[in-house]
């Protein structure tokens, strides 16, 4: 499914006095809720979804009708992303049928599941085709539009697609594939004329010893990239680019996170030296275990530092983890930070975006 040619749509941008732009939602309405009424989302204005408004938070079939309503209502366009696939169940060959059984035994939650719990249904029973046709009875309208989305749009002066573009490749000669699925897009990314947006890949991911979450902008290529790690990473927060009216604008963006507000009471100075353990290279070997934190050494970099011990995966000696930096923010007393996690040690904090460790008092509300 993936070689099938991308759809594209062309979009004029110009009736909008505003233009968002909003990736991987990953089915939380409330931040995505949360966001738009953040950026004051108001009449005469557009927002763009940009992949991955579905799967692994907890309310997909939910957010899948807000999105849908939003379109409905000429307020929104949405771009499908590889998580947003789900109306090619009706034409799965046995071995995707096979992948799909597997996905949804491991992963409890999503679209489908959305979908069957709502109806009393059981995809997992052992008659899936019967689940399956039952599912498209009672929500045709739902496939259908899931069954309508393009893989990019592009508009005067902007490309949006989920994960990726070819930059040496004619848009139109692109697959399903190649447009939702580029993991590290920045890491390979070619030069493109018109500002490409897209998501997918957690920024963070993209730097090694700070967890920032906000947008990254590639003047030099044109590229934005804006996933900021809703659901999928525990400091995550949901992004709403601000498209700029002229040729030269700026960027701006809006972020929601759910995590209580607090000012700090005393300046603090930033770290020196600190490093990001995150998903796909979080082995670590445990040299002390302790009951709040544990010191342990990275695998691949010998970096050593103190983790919160209930964010190892196990309790052998060798282990994954759960992401998490050592990194001290530099604050000034005054300062506002979204608390994450409260310790004996002290704080982990976000900051304009970026998260870290504050070690004196708050005041809170």
């Amino acid at each position: 499914m993936f070689d099938r040619p991308a759809k594209i749509e062309y979009l004029s941008l110009a009736p909008y006095a505003r233009v968002l732009v909003v990736a991987d939602v990953h089915g939380s309405l409330p931040y995505l809720r949360g966001v738009l009424e953040l950026a004051g989302f108001g009449e005469n204005e557009l927002v763009i979804f940009d992949g991955d408004f579905l799967e692994k938070g907890p309310q997909s079939l939910e957010t899948l009708r807000f999105v849908m309503e939003l379109c409905a209502a000429g307020r929104a366009k949405a771009v499908c992303g590889n998580c947003d696939g789900w109306a090619d169940i009706f034409s799965l060959s046995p071995e995707h049928e096979r992948r799909t059984l597997e996905y949804l035994s491991w992963q409890r939650r999503g679209l489908v599941w959305d979908m069957c719990r709502e109806r009393a249904l059981d995809p997992l029973g052992g008659d899936f085709p019967s689940v399956r046709a039952a599912l498209g009875e009672a929500y045709a309208a739902e496939w259908a539009f899931l069954a309508s989305l393009p893989h990019a749009i592009e508009s005067e002066r902007f490309l949006f697609a989920h994960a990726g573009v070819h930059a040496d490749k004619p848009l139109a000669a692109h697959t399903q594939g190649e447009l939702i699925k580029y993991d590290n897009f920045l890491g390979s990314a070619g030069r493109f004329d018109k500002w490409l947006i897209v998501g997918h890949w957690p920024v963070m991911l993209y730097r090694e010893n700070v967890v920032d979450a906000n947008p990254v902008v590639d003047r030099e290529r044109h590229i934005v990239s804006i996933d900021g790690g809703c659901v999928l990473k525990d400091d995550g927060q949901l992004n709403a680019l601000v498209l700029p009216r002229a040729e030269d604008g700026v960027f701006s963006w809006f972020a929601y996170d759910p995590f209580p507000r607090a000012r700090v009471k005393s300046d603090q100075t930033g770290g020196e030296r600190s490093y990001y353990i995150r998903w796909g290279d979080s082995r670590v070997r445990v040299l002390r275990r302790g009951g709040e934190f544990s010191l342990c050494r990275h695998l691949r970099t010998g970096y050593e530092m103190e983790i919160l011990t209930k964010y190892l995966f196990t309790d052998e000696e060798i282990t994954g983890c759960n992401d998490c930096t050592d990194y001290v923010l530099p604050l000034r007393a005054g300062d506002e930070v979204h608390v994450v996690e409260r310790t004996s040690r002290g704080y982990f904090v976000k900051h304009d975006g970026i998260s870290g460790w504050y070690f004196g008092e708050l005041e809170e509300d």
